[in-house]
């Protein structure tokens, strides 16, 4: 007798039902083996650098990565510099880096890495030039479209503030830095076009490394200054002393609109309390998250760098509240 097609099914259900239950062969993690030395920027917890080390984690044990090398700079160009120098002579799978040295800084090493066959991308402040040579061997750049971002902080300041044509404001910053200086030159010319007179301090390499430096030097600046009406700055560690400088100089919360950089513990406590207005949200996590899987992918996939703009908003004393569990978890 011939076969049905309905009884071949059914009796080969048994069959198919054994076949489900059979051990699934174990998939290696994506980064299984690979080597990643990595800049973070600051000092080991710092409220700037805390959330991006922690996303590098995370992606680092998603993924299997089990060599995540930690790289702290203190945000000096030239360290930065030399801890690329050190990860190339280690000959790891991927390097990420930082753009405070420039793209001249760094064209030398990175077109020695990219002959090595080592992966290079970059965080925090782009490298413009280094993404569109390299973009196809995977450097990529996961950070804030910079001036865009200092002219949002800029021009949310005049809202936030009331501000109006011929008010005094001082922008502290870091226009000498290449491309990492556009962030500051936004942030100017925000207020510079709504008519603000806007004088201007370079933070030097000092305050530049330890932020609490910065208080004397803005605390003259506003006892000179007296009528000044807006502060802004576009360095996260700095961003976090202003309201002391201010106390400092007499001055009480809302006498000054204060526009800044990152949610470190600090800073929060000043969106809390009045003494800033305005804070440009980089979403740290994501600039540490990201290029390492940009590195995992790059690696064993070929795929190209990934350009992510992680701070497109900001954050006011209106809408800090709601951030304060992750930014307490070191996520914001």
């Amino acid at each position: 007798m011939k076969s049905s097609w309905r009884s071949m099914t059914l009796a080969a259900l048994p069959l198919l039902a054994l076949a489900s239950t059979a051990p699934v062969a174990a998939q290696d993690a994506l980064g299984e083996g690979m080597t990643i030395y990595m800049q973070m920027g600051g000092n080991p917890g710092d409220g700037a650098t805390l959330p991006r080390t922690n996303g590098a984690r995370a992606a680092a044990k998603a993924l299997g990565v089990g060599n995540l090398l930690e790289q702290y700079s203190g945000w000096q160009p030239e360290t930065m510099l030399n801890q690329f120098r050190e990860a190339l002579a280690a000959d790891p799978d991927c390097i990420v880096i930082m753009g405070h040295p420039g793209a001249g800084a760094f064209a030398d090493l990175v077109a020695d890495a990219e002959k090595r066959g080592v992966v290079v991308t970059s965080g925090n402040a782009p490298l413009t030039e280094l993404l569109e040579k390299y973009q196809a061997q995977g450097f990529g750049y996961a950070g804030v479209e910079l001036y865009a971002g200092g002219w949002l902080t800029g021009k949310q300041m005049v809202e936030a503030g009331k501000l109006k044509k011929g008010d005094q404001a001082l922008e502290y910053g870091l226009l000498s830095q290449a491309e990492r200086g556009q962030s500051d030159r936004g942030l100017k010319e925000a207020l510079e076009d709504a008519g603000l007179k806007v004088d201007y301090i370079e933070i030097s390499p000092e305050v530049n490394n330890d932020a609490s430096l910065a208080v004397p030097i803005l605390t003259s600046y506003i006892e000179s200054h007296p009528d000044v009406k807006a502060i802004g700055t576009q360095h996260g560690n700095v961003t976090s002393f202003v309201p002391k400088a201010l106390e400092a100089a007499g001055k009480k919360p809302g006498d000054v609109t204060v526009g800044g950089i990152d949610l470190v513990p600090a800073t929060i406590d000043g969106l809390k309390d009045g003494w800033i207005s305005v804070v440009l949200d980089q979403q740290l996590w994501l600039q540490g998250f990201l290029p390492v899987t940009q590195c995992v992918i790059s690696k064993k996939y070929g795929f190209t760098g990934l350009s992510v703009n992680t701070g497109s908003g900001v954050v006011t004393p209106k809408t800090i509240n709601a951030l304060v569990p992750l930014i307490d978890a070191g996520i914001r």
